[in-house]
């Protein structure tokens, strides 16, 4: 499974989604332009120490990112999307999309979706942080796929 994101906004953001594929061994797509000047200095605070554990692939645009992009339904999360998350069958080479802070994905984007998802939320809200959505979303995909990293006390008894 894999996280990409769509010309992110929000140095944030970003680095706290470096530091959850950090953590879940899952690579992180980076699609530019980013809405600020990608760096290890603008991620570095919400990334922390994480970020050598990272696994990063930068893309100039969408079109480089359609063109070099891994195996794999792109699964978009979009507030415009009718089908739940939680309705979803993922699977291991999934790639999971989330667009922009400020405007979400363009039509273009979507048109390209192999699958468009929500997350359902409160009526009259408009949506979850990114990297919230990004780990909710995550953790199901991995969960459905039982991909999450095992620890040494958590690997299952050798037979």
């Amino acid at each position: 499974m894999r996280l990409a994101l769509f010309e992110p906004d929000i140095p944030p953001n970003l680095g706290t989604i470096l530091r959850l594929g950090a953590c879940l061994e899952t690579p992180v797509h980076v699609i530019e332009p980013c809405g600020f000047p990608f760096s290890v200095q603008a991620v570095r605070r919400s990334a922390m120490d994480y970020l050598e554990h990272a696994e990063i692939h930068r893309h100039l645009s969408w079109e480089h990112f359609l063109a070099e992009r891994p195996v794999g339904r792109l699964v978009l999360m979009t507030t415009r999307a009718a089908v739940p998350y939680t309705e979803f069958r993922f699977a291991p080479d999934d790639i999971l999309l989330f667009g922009r802070e400020s405007k979400g994905a363009p039509d273009y984007v979507h048109a390209a979706a192999d699958a468009r998802l929500l997350i359902p939320i409160r009526p009259g809200l408009r949506s979850i942080n990114v990297a919230t959505a990004a780990a909710i979303v995550l953790g199901e995909g991995l969960r459905q796929c039982d991909a999450f990293p095992r620890s040494a006390a958590a690997a299952p008894p050798a037979q």
